[in-house]
């Protein structure tokens, strides 16, 4: 069975996958894993999603390839990125959570600059 297959059969209900074997080796592997957030995509989402990273993400090349406006790429694109969650590429800077500790009272600020200390 392939991914497109399984999308079709899950119609976009949560699912897990609880085997997994790797090909070359045939060693599987049980437990439960969830899909990644493009696999959990329906189909056509996921093509989309494809062309827009094989276009390097032209909209104007969207538009020539699915024959649609931009405004119907930046919404569609917007629709899409609601679904997924977004790994955060500019991690707070060390001790930012202190600070914010410090802020909400939650520790003092002799408390604060000790853990500073420590983390330098």
């Amino acid at each position: 069975m392939d991914w497109q297959e399984l999308t079709d059969l899950t119609r976009g209900r949560p699912f897990v996958v609880e085997r997994v074997r790797l090909a070359d080796s045939g060693v599987a592997i049980e437990g439960q894993f969830e899909p990644p957030q493009l696999a959990q995509l329906g189909i056509e989402d996921q093509v989309f999603v494809a062309a827009f990273v094989r276009s390097h993400g032209s909209i104007k090349e969207m538009e020539r390839v699915f024959g649609v406006s931009y405004p119907t790429v930046k919404a569609r694109l917007k629709r899409i990125a609601e679904q997924l969650d977004f790994v955060d590429v500019e991690p707070a800077p060390p001790g930012a959570d202190v600070v914010d500790r410090l802020r909400r009272g939650e520790i003092s600020a002799q408390e604060a600059l000790a853990e500073l200390e420590k983390s330098r």
